[in-house]
């Protein structure tokens, strides 16, 4: 999967690019050099919030669905976006207006900033809604984000309520606890996978491979952090979580630029030499894709 919502000032500098050329141009290489590596990978369109037929269509014109299987989407109706919960078919047919590419839902899920029922309802909702609509489901997430962590956003607390709910949209707490709809979370597998993002050399990375054996989850999706491939020992921890994850299906969303290659040194920015993304890419899919 290339990039995590494109669309969204909080992951594209859009002001540098402000019609989605230099993206465009970036991920068709990029696509083109792991489809050497590996023709047989499929190849996604990083999951778009909001969900933008617009942007698709722009996508399309600009020849990047050429070159790809599959675009995603994300959709949390009950928290950050302004239409409900029940209108989930009826923005899955938009994109399909726009794409005969198959749509897979890359994140969706529910917090529990205001009260842990809300996420029960929200999980028994989107799996009625959304089970036989789309192939990849990916439920965020299993994790609590650790209070002491900044949620990826750019504005962080200015954003007010809006912020702090990205801390509550596990199905675990925090100190490992479960919550309310953990319970109910085995209904829905294997239909319904996960998506948990692990920080660079997470201590979380073995308790959620054991969380998922437990809950049935088959297949997962997490990144390879361009950015933090310039870490010392980057390598190492990326064996560490690829050989941990061996057992699921993972979808590998390619992200994040470093500050060192970015026109402005940020991980939204969009990267000085547009090959390089797919150097990246290219890297990894030799090293993990089987």
């Amino acid at each position: 999967m290339f990039w995590n919502e494109p669309n969204n000032y909080s992951h594209w500098d859009f002001q540098i690019d402000p019609d989605w050329h230099m993206f465009a141009e970036m991920t068709k290489l990029a696509a083109s050099a792991v489809a050497a590596e590996n023709p047989g990978l499929p190849r996604v369109l990083g999951g778009i919030s909001p969900i933008d037929p617009d942007f698709i269509a722009n996508m399309t014109s600009k020849g990047v669905l050429d070159l790809l299987d599959r675009v995603a989407i994300h959709g949390f109706p009950l928290d950050w976006n302004h239409w409900t919960i029940h209108e989930w078919p009826d923005k899955i047919k938009q994109i399909q207006a726009v794409t005969d590419l198959p749509i897979w839902i890359s994140e969706v899920g529910v917090s529990t900033f205001g009260a842990e029922e809300v996420q029960e309802f929200g999980l028994k909702c989107t799996a009625e809604l959304l089970i036989g609509r789309s192939e990849r489901i990916h439920w965020y997430s299993l994790f609590d984000l650790p209070k002491a962590w900044p949620a990826t956003t750019r504005h962080r607390e200015a954003e007010g309520s809006s912020y702090y709910r990205h801390f509550y949209m596990g199905l675990v707490r925090e100190d490992g606890t479960p919550k309310k709809a953990l319970s109910i979370f085995p209904e829905y597998t294997p239909e319904i996978g996960i998506c948990q993002w692990f920080h660079f050399e997470d201590h979380r990375l073995e308790s959620a491979v054991n969380w998922m054996r437990k809950l049935g989850v088959t297949y997962i999706r997490t990144g390879l952090s361009w950015a933090d491939s310039h870490r010392p020992n980057a390598e190492a921890w990326f064996d560490r979580m690829m050989k941990a994850l061996d057992e699921f299906q993972v979808t590998i969303t390619f992200c994040f630029t470093p500050d060192s290659c970015g026109i402005r040194p940020h991980h939204t920015s969009p990267p000085k030499g547009l090959e390089e993304f797919g150097d990246f890419c290219a890297k990894m899919t030799r090293r993990y894709a089987k």
